[in-house]
């Protein structure tokens, strides 16, 4: 299976945009999809449908974040919740530890946990205003 592909909804229906154009970029990406489109407590979902904009701590400048997915679902008490969703490796989601030596790879790691964290704070404002909820999962919570 690759890495990268075009996924197809078993129910169209729940998806929130143009469900023939789902693309997943990490099988961690993928295994979510599924969730999201078997799952009976998913009400509807989208890819890369939110887009919110973020100032880079690396050029000062405005950008678009495509947070990964939003989901309404149904809570235990039977209510309607909105969640915006982030996917990524945690190891890309705690600050890189300080080095001995300056490598090109920490330079890296340091500019990735910028762009990251500036992303992450302008999502969760953007749910905070809407009544909605921001979240990273990580491949701990996606391979249980």
């Amino acid at each position: 299976m690759s890495y990268k592909g075009k996924y197809k909804p078993s129910n169209p229906k729940k998806y929130l945009g143009d469900c023939t154009k789902i693309i997943y970029r990490s099988l961690w990406e993928r295994r979510f999809m599924v969730f999201c489109d078997n799952n009976e407590s998913v009400v509807s979902w989208g890819s890369e449908e939110v887009v919110v904009p973020y100032i880079s701590p690396i050029d000062g400048k405005r950008h678009r974040y495509f947070v990964d997915f939003i989901t309404e679902t149904i809570n235990k008490e039977g209510s309607r919740e909105v969640t915006l969703i982030e996917v990524k490796p945690k190891a890309q989601c705690k600050e890189p530890k300080k080095k001995s030596r300056t490598t090109r790879r920490y330079l890296t790691e340091v500019a990735r946990w910028g762009v990251n964290s500036a992303k992450w704070e302008a999502a969760t404002r953007y749910a905070e205003k809407r009544g909605w909820k921001f979240k990273i999962l990580t491949e701990d919570h996606l391979l249980k």
